[in-house]
């Protein structure tokens, strides 16, 4: 069973890609995967480096990831 939170994220992800094809107003879409995962990974990596304070093993551990996936992460996204 779902949260609360994840649920509204869930609704929040709907909302926006159903918006995001109305507005294509006939355009092709393309590469929507990897539009949606930067648009979802970068804030969700700031709030939970904000969260840990900075400290990467702990963020590494809140988000079930390995510390060096987590750096390289944090780099691509210009987050260092």
């Amino acid at each position: 069973m779902q949260t609360t939170e994840s649920q509204s994220i869930d609704q929040a992800v709907t909302r926006s890609l159903e918006k995001y094809f109305r507005d294509l107003e006939g355009a092709r879409p393309s590469a929507i995967y990897d539009m949606v995962l930067a648009s979802v990974e970068r804030p969700m990596l700031e709030v939970v480096m904000k969260q840990a304070h900075g400290n990467q093993l702990r963020a590494s551990e809140m988000l079930g990831i390995n510390r060096n996936t987590l750096r390289k992460k944090l780099q691509h996204y210009g987050l260092l």
